[in-house]
């Protein structure tokens, strides 16, 4: 671990969190839970469908807006664009988690939040200040991100699918991480994947992609949501969930939280993750993919890869490549 850094229960993650940073948006709203030992605000027991989240339509979720040209020098905006209006505001606000271990997480001895989309923030806010500190981080659970976009902050930057159908809300970055969905249970489970799990409970964080692919799964898993990824680990350790199911690369965290839990089965999604930003602001898209882009030419995102993700992904050849439609 990072800094000697490891969470053996998710209420410990769930404590640092009520301090730092702080969100305008609604507080979570509690839920009845079938279920006798304490559980977190705002589970739903069975989960619906994503509410916010519109029918799939078709596109290519990894096509992007290409980015216009060379990057500005850092402090030189250009005049009127969305980067030079946050240059003039003096600070980049980020969306963000600030409980999902490995990429949006706050570190209990600096009290910085850290983490591999944390650290590509900093590299916007480096590019269009020269000083990546310029941030203003605010927290939002995976139900506000794609609304979060729409006045509150510039962009999130929170483990968030790419598809077609949040296309219609937002725009998104080229993809800067292939993941895909698996399931996290006990060490002691005989569960080997998804398959395993038909009518038993399965935690997701509330509208996400996750939750819609285990009500999809053909074995008919019980769809279980909490607000966040660690309220779900809450549940796992109270035996009031069987499973959590997400993608990969958040599972990681997780488990590297409770190491009395395991990751099992094979992927049985493709999810590209993406930046998210309001549709108006295509300047910063394009600006931010340029970003992302030397990121890749110049080993910046290898570098942040096998800083928080090699150990417990395993390696990988090279960043995702940037595919773009206009």
């Amino acid at each position: 671990m990072r800094g000697g850094f490891r969470v053996f229960g998710a209420a410990f993650l769930a404590v640092l969190a009520a301090g730092g940073c702080s969100s305008g948006l609604p507080d979570r709203a509690p839920g009845a839970v079938r279920a006798e030992a304490p559980v977190p605000q705002g589970v739903r027991d069975p989960a619906g469908a994503p509410s916010a989240v519109p029918p799939e339509p078709a596109c290519d979720p990894r096509a992007s807006l290409r980015p216009a040209g060379a990057l500005p020098q850092p402090g030189r905006m250009p005049p009127g664009s969305t980067m030079d209006r946050i240059r003039q505001r003096g600070r980049l606000i980020a969306g963000v988690d600030q409980n999902n271990y490995l990429f949006g997480f706050r570190d209990p001895v600096s009290g910085r939040l850290e983490g591999f989309d944390i650290d590509l923030v900093r590299e916007v806010a480096k590019a269009i200040f020269g000083d990546p500190e310029r941030v203003q981080y605010v927290v939002v659970t995976q139900a506000q991100r794609l609304t979060a976009v729409n006045g509150q902050v510039d962009l999130v930057a929170n483990s968030m699918t790419i598809t077609c159908a949040r296309r219609e809300l937002v725009e998104f970055s080229t993809n800067y991480l292939d993941s895909g969905q698996r399931v996290l249970v006990p060490e002691t489970s005989p569960v080997t994947g998804i398959h395993d799990l038909g009518g038993k409970r399965v935690c997701a964080a509330a509208n996400t992609t996750s939750i819609q692919a285990i009500i999809d799964a053909p074995a008919k898993p019980v769809a279980v949501s909490a607000v966040d990824w660690t309220d779900c680990l809450v549940l796992l350790q109270q035996g009031q969930v069987e499973a959590i199911s997400t993608t990969d690369n958040v599972l990681a965290g997780l488990a590297a939280q409770d190491p009395t839990t395991k990751i099992v089965g094979p992927r049985f999604s493709d999810e590209p993750h993406g930046l998210a930003f309001a549709r108006g602001a295509q300047d910063l898209v394009r600006f931010v993919n340029a970003v992302f882009d030397r990121l890749r030419a110049n080993g910046g995102w290898m570098a942040t890869y096998n800083r928080w993700l090699g150990a417990t992904l395993g390696p990988v050849a090279a960043p995702p490549p940037a595919r773009y439609r206009a």
